[in-house]
């Protein structure tokens, strides 16, 4: 009986210390579930919500930062919580979770995306600037503490006369709440401590000259591109939790391309006095290519460091700097000055053209895709693929049998592809974000193409349905193959299918030599 006791005694010792080793340490990040997420949600002001899954590599690199903001928002009174969707799927689907991470921010239990970046500063300052009103009362007792809580603050200093400012700036502050601190007021003690005659914008930031003025008259425009152009650091590292930023700019970006920082402190010397020559006309930034080597792919610049290229977020032009030269302030003014004035043409990567094009399925490049995808006369169903892709390796012998369907229509209905890896898209009236993407064309007397998205099912019987309600040309489909030819065929696709793969993702052999992260 003893033993027996003894040995239970053990036993419970024993789970009581590996449950005091393996115990998660404390946390304030809150765990929800379905049975407490409305009550706990619900009547926060604001609070932050993850939803994850532990298998997620981004989750799991976003934990420790989320800890940290958890942790230093704690003094604010503003919660970050999180919700297992492997564990709570109901509850996930019901908030429309589609990838992980997935972050939203509830205020008194209306949800909305949060846009900020992922690392613990950024959801800081993410969070601070949502628990603000667009625009927070600024007197001369907190103007020191309240221009320092934040990387740029932008604060108007008004008089009696400034109404139509006033109003510009409460609008821009509206629609931009989101990205920066704005404060306001019409306190003469205070714009006369910050050394402002009024009325004006001043724009607080940790970076460069410290301040920018923008004195009245202004309009929204005015406004909006002295915020866009001085919120920016001069020559600043560009990575994941800014690029968005640049991006959202809407200037050219031209990227440094360094190995080691030797290269970056001296190229910088170089590249800094055109970028003050260039300051609101284009951002310049240094990408290590150590970690963001593979981005000079999107520049067609070689992965060979240093390099420099510029880059336009909006239409995706692309103008690399000849690798063959000396990176050099004049030579780098030059260029720049150049590609601002339209004096150098945007550099297209392309295939060469097929010599013969005659099979079911058109083959297009870069160098063929205007000439024959905006032939007014003709539909053309465009497939952009990926070789490496899985989901495009599938709709292959598909994508061949709907071009057969239409090879005695090819002077009215084209069906095409292009290899959007090796292929820039030389259009900017739309995107291609995802493989395979397919869209249809629709000839027509109209000066630009009407462009139809394809969104159903990929089976042949669909996309001839597809093409029959939108195409502008009415053409007869070529006869299928019999049943028993298309069964043997299915068997054959089966049978090839399960000694296959199909990954949509990019094959790590694409790059042996270096692993390299996206911005």
């Amino acid at each position: 009986m003893f033993k027996k006791n003894l040995f239970t005694c053990i036993v419970v010792g024993v789970l009581f210390t590996l449950s005091l080793v393996f115990a998660e340490e404390p946390s304030d990040v809150i765990s929800l579930s379905k049975a407490d997420f409305n009550e706990t949600v619900n009547p926060e002001k604001l609070i932050l919500v993850e939803f994850f899954a532990p298998w997620c590599g981004h989750c799991k690199a976003l934990a420790p930062e989320y800890e940290v903001a958890a942790t230093a928002l704690k003094d604010a009174n503003i919660k970050l919580a999180k919700v297992d969707c492997t564990v709570e799927q109901e509850l996930c689907q019901e908030h429309g979770v589609r990838g992980y991470p997935t972050l939203k921010v509830f205020k008194e239990g209306k949800a909305t995306e949060y846009n900020g970046g992922r690392k613990s500063d950024l959801i800081i300052s993410y969070m601070k600037k949502q628990s603000l009103p667009p625009v927070t009362d600024v007197t001369v007792d907190n103007l020191d503490t309240f221009k320092d809580s934040d990387e740029v603050i932008i604060i108007g200093f008004w008089d009696s006369e400034s109404q139509n400012e006033h109003n510009i700036f409460n609008t821009v502050a509206e629609s931009l709440r989101n990205d920066y601190i704005f404060g306001q007021t019409g306190q003469k003690d205070a714009a006369t401590k910050a050394e402002v005659t009024t009325p004006a914008v001043v724009l607080y930031k940790k970076f460069d000259e410290g301040k920018n003025i923008l004195k009245a008259p202004f309009t929204k425009e005015e406004l909006e591109n002295f915020i866009k152009v001085n919120s920016v650091p001069l020559l600043a590292e560009i990575g994941p939790d800014n690029y968005g930023s640049y991006v959202d700019a809407g200037l050219p970006i031209a990227f440094l391309f360094y190995e080691t920082d030797e290269q970056r402190a001296s190229l910088g010397k170089a590249i800094e006095p055109v970028a003050k020559n260039f300051k609101g006309q284009a951002n310049f930034v240094y990408i290590n290519a150590s970690k963001f080597g593979q981005h000079a792919d999107n520049i067609n610049l070689k992965q060979q460091w240093p390099a420099f290229g510029i880059q336009h977020p909006n239409d995706e032009q692309k103008y690399p700097f000849n690798q063959s030269e000396e990176i050099t302030t004049e030579k780098i003014q030059t260029f720049v000055s150049k590609v601002l004035k339209g004096e150098i043409s945007p550099s297209v990567k392309s295939e060469p053209i097929p010599e013969s094009n005659d099979g079911p399925v058109t083959v297009l490049v870069a160098d063929s895709f205007n000439d024959i995808v905006y032939d007014k006369t003709k539909d053309v169903l465009v497939e952009f693929y990926a070789p490496w892709c899985g989901h495009c390796k599938k709709l292959a012998p598909i994508w061949d049998e709907l071009g057969q369907s239409y090879s005695n229509s090819k002077d009215k209905i084209i069906i095409a592809k292009i290899d959007a890896t090796a292929n820039d898209i030389p259009s900017s009236s739309f995107k291609v974000s995802g493989f395979p993407t397919i869209k249809l064309f629709k000839a027509g007397d109209k000066e630009e193409k009407e462009i139809i998205d394809y969104q159903g099912d990929r089976t042949l019987e669909n996309f001839i349905e597809f093409i029959t309600k939108n195409a502008a040309n009415k053409v007869e489909v070529n006869k299928t193959a019999p049943e028993e030819e298309k069964k043997e065929k299915k068997e054959k696709k089966e049978k090839k299918e399960k000694k296959e793969t199909a990954a949509s993702t990019p094959s790590p052999s694409a790059s042996k030599d270096t692993v390299h992260e996206e911005l």
